[in-house]
């Protein structure tokens, strides 16, 4: 088992994210690679001491990008996992 302060990356602020919470409850996060979705509802259950009642797990992958500096050889960029989380009608993550 993973903990939680190593499952929740940081919280995405983002346009989306902004209209997700404040529609929909619900609040999007990056988290580690290697979790899944339960793991990610204990977490958030954990930290923020709300009830989880849904988790959708989204995997971007890296872009290959064209490295000028050197000389031509590709690299990758970017690659993260994110976790819109649907918290139970009433809870609410305070963000500051």
């Amino acid at each position: 088992m993973i903990i939680a302060d190593k499952i929740l990356k940081e919280y995405r602020v983002t346009e989306k994210a902004a209209l997700l919470s404040a529609n929909l409850n619900q609040y999007t996060f990056e988290v580690a690679k290697e979790a899944n979705r339960k793991e990610v509802a204990r977490a958030v259950e954990k930290v923020f001491k709300v009830e989880v009642t849904k988790v959708n797990i989204l995997n971007k992958k890296p872009k290959l990008k064209v490295d000028r500096a050197r000389r031509g050889r590709p690299g990758t960029k970017g690659g993260h996992k994110k976790a819109i989380v649907t918290l139970k009608e009433g809870d609410k993550i305070e963000l500051v």
